[in-house]
């Protein structure tokens, strides 16, 4: 008898995952045609702003706000709010990091375009936004320091 239910719990089991893979490959293959896989890949702020789709132009419709001296660079705070009509996308790139993107929202239709996330500033360098608005892209910019050990300077 034991036997009996091992085998039946053995054969549920993959059926389930067999039936869960599917149910999931649809969600697999929408991920990857919306998220910039390469961009984050880029080593380079140049190469990264050509997978996302070019260079953007600077834009005072976006609100970036970072802290001027951060003492861990392993958790800088940052948040984006985008004022461009028809925002698609917000990415956070870190001009100095080996992969400068460091992070990427989609923003659906009829939602606030605002993201607030902790990223690791590797040194002192610009920390850049880039809005995707009207399938044009739009950046600023803000320079944030990185001290040593936590002592200002």
């Amino acid at each position: 008898m034991n036997h009996h239910r091992r085998t039946f719990l053995k054969l549920g089991g993959a059926a389930f995952g067999a039936v869960a893979t599917a149910a999931l490959w649809p969600l697999r293959a929408i991920a990857a045609a919306v998220r910039p896989n390469a961009a984050f890949e880029a080593t380079a702020l140049d190469g990264a702003y050509k997978q996302l789709g070019g260079t953007p132009a600077e834009s005072a419709d976006i609100d970036l706000s970072t802290p001027d001296i951060a003492e861990n660079g392993a958790v800088v705070p940052v948040s984006v709010t985008s004022k461009l009509p028809g925002t698609e996308a917000i990415y956070i790139l870190i001009e100095k990091n080996p992969n400068p993107l460091a992070a990427g929202f989609m923003i659906p239709e009829g939602t606030e375009p605002f993201v607030s996330v902790r990223v690791k500033v590797a040194q002192t360098c610009n920390v850049i936004a880039v809005v995707k608005a009207g399938g044009k892209l739009y950046s600023a910019a803000k320079e944030t320091k990185v001290t040593l050990g936590g002592c200002g300077g």
